[in-house]
């Protein structure tokens, strides 16, 4: 499979196991109802994969960190990547890493900035099997509190979830940028179920399944209900290819946004937008300006 094949397959349906797949379809043909309580065991449950030659520079020159954040109970690797006291606040998104967002990191250096950046638990160097959208809020959080005050902060996809819901929530920061992020929680649910060639049913059971867990109807996380009490000045930043996260996500955030900036790309994707010379070009402007 060549590099474009690649980009036209979303991430989830790329990393997941055959076996996975295998099980799913025999759970899904046997009960939708057990199919659906072995999807919510897998969508808590990142898939890895090896680290870029991209990131790798990011990675060697930063300061790493292993912290334990009481509140959540799970060990955070932390990535301190330059020395100035302007910081960027930088959140990866789901199966992602504290180094994926390094080419905008590299730009911000160059103009004055370091940045913070983590590893979600059970994602790249944090330990852990499973974890869920409340701990990257509550890391978020923690590094405000201990390494913070931030400049701005920038996140992809979950990463950019997040933010919207913690900038809504007191994450005092100047300025926000968000790219390929999802809106809607149930729409995270349904693309997931349709990566793992299961029916919409076990979709609709698997998010019914998290708002009888969490107590409360998850949508209250989605990203345009968070955008509605941001006021400071957001940059969204969608590629109209992301087969991962329809760019119409970009669309309900932005209008959502008191002060929002909206920019659509094309032939991106979901992934090598973070990569793109313009994108990082606009990311640092809106930043410096």
């Amino acid at each position: 499979m060549n590099k474009t094949d690649k980009d036209l397959i979303p991430v989830q349906a790329l990393l997941v196991p055959k076996p996975i797949l295998y099980t799913g379809k025999i759970l899904n043909w046997i009960s939708p109802f057990l199919a659906s309580r072995f999807a919510a065991r897998m969508f808590l449950t990142p898939f890895s994969y090896e680290m870029p030659n991209r990131e790798k520079p990011m990675y060697e020159k930063s300061k790493k960190e292993l912290i334990r954040i009481k509140k959540i109970n799970r060990e955070v690797m932390v990535y301190h990547y330059g020395q100035s006291e302007k910081k960027i606040l930088l959140v990866h998104g789901w199966s992602g890493s504290g180094t994926q967002l390094s080419k905008i990191a590299d730009k911000l250096l160059e103009n004055g900035y370091s940045t913070i950046s983590f590893d979600a638990p059970a994602h790249g160097k944090s330990p852990g099997k499973r974890t869920i959208l409340p701990h990257f809020l509550e890391t978020i959080y923690y590094l405000e509190k201990h390494y913070g005050p931030f400049e701005a902060a920038i996140g992809h996809s979950l990463g950019g979830m997040s933010l919207l819901r913690t900038t809504k929530f007191g994450l005092n920061i100047k300025k926000l940028v968000i790219i390929g992020t999802a809106n809607s929680i149930t729409a995270v649910t349904q693309n997931f179920a349709k990566n793992l060639q299961l029916s919409q049913k076990v979709a609709q059971l698997l998010k019914s399944y998290f708002d009888n867990r969490y107590g409360e109807d998850l949508n209250n996380y989605s990203g345009a209900v968070s955008a509605a009490g941001i006021k400071i000045p957001t940059l969204v930043i969608h590629d109209k290819n992301d087969v991962d996260v329809h760019y119409s996500a970009a669309h309900e955030i932005i209008d959502a946004l008191e002060n929002g900036t909206l920019i659509l790309t094309e032939k991106l994707g979901h992934r090598k937008i973070l990569g793109d010379t313009n994108v990082i070009s606009d990311v640092a402007k809106f930043i410096l300006e």
